[in-house]
């Protein structure tokens, strides 16, 4: 058989196989060997094998003996995450092996929960992911990425329900809060950390003239919160005020802040949002 155009890599991560499965995907030994020498394979350690489109933390992962696992899975799937570590989290499933891969000063999280053997290589799927960022973060960073997930379509009513069964009291609280409107994990943040308020908090409502806002708290409370990277720049400086003007127009009161407010400095954030309801109930 001709080698293929493409690695005749697992589906569930396709920059990513193990020798075998090269093989039973139609390569040969002579193929494989002539690949790697050509660049278009990147041997990783024995008999594990990557594309060059791999990217770091996969290749990390896979040098390590493991997948993709918690965080760092969940940043590969596109899941706003609060943990701001690069370090590569691996999931090792029950009966992996870790290996040394380039440096004694490896810095990997192994995660050994056990999953389906036939997971090979592949990342856990996105409900473990989720457990695997409660046990290593807690249920406020379980809570966003699950929101995220939600809003992705990634997370479905049995991968609810799944982590229903396979975590703790305090995540199922959490789940029962869980929404798929929030545009962004600041605006998840907002609503967990307000959630003991009894105040009623709606994430990406259209206001007249204005558009959509990140939440609106009551009846009148406007809250932007601006991510990293959005919202530099006089331009974008300036169409914020005049959204914010067009908001006051029709009564509404705005308060914006950016990431490292509401995730560093949320005492101040939270002071600043009940101290502006106070006139406005």
């Amino acid at each position: 058989m001709p080698r293929p155009e493409q690695p005749g890599l697992m589906c569930t991560s396709p920059q990513v196989a193990t020798y075998a499965e090269l093989m039973a995907g139609g390569w040969r030994r002579r193929a494989v060997e002539s690949a790697v020498r050509g660049g278009s394979l990147v041997r990783l350690r024995r008999g594990i094998y990557a594309t060059p489109s791999a990217c770091g933390p996969l290749r990390t992962a896979a040098a390590h003996g493991g997948a993709l696992a918690c965080v760092t899975a969940a940043r590969h799937l596109g899941l706003w995450v609060l943990c701001e570590d690069d370090s590569v989290h691996v999931w090792m499933r029950g009966s992996g092996h870790s290996h040394h891969h380039g440096s004694p000063d490896c810095t990997c999280i192994e995660h050994w929960d056990a999953g389906p053997a036939s997971a090979g290589l592949g990342a856990p799927s996105v409900p473990r992911v989720l457990r695997q960022i409660l046990a290593c973060f807690g249920v406020e960073d379980f809570f966003v990425a699950v929101e995220s997930a939600l809003r992705l379509r990634l997370l479905d009513r049995s991968g609810i329900e799944w982590l229903r069964d396979h975590t703790n009291e305090a995540a199922r609280t959490a789940l029962a809060y869980t929404r798929d409107d929030a545009d962004s994990g600041l605006e998840s943040l907002v609503r967990w950390r307000l959630r003991h308020h009894g105040l009623e908090v709606r994430t990406q409502v259209s206001i007249p003239s204005t558009g959509r806002v990140d939440l609106l708290i009551g009846d009148r409370l406007i809250v932007e919160a601006d991510g990293r990277g959005n919202h530099h720049g006089a331009d974008h400086r300036h169409k914020d005020l005049v959204r914010d003007a067009h908001a006051a127009m029709w009564g509404y009161s705005t308060l914006r802040f950016d990431y490292a407010l509401i995730v560093h400095d949320w005492d101040l954030v939270e002071r600043a949002i009940l101290g502006r309801l106070r006139p406005l109930r």
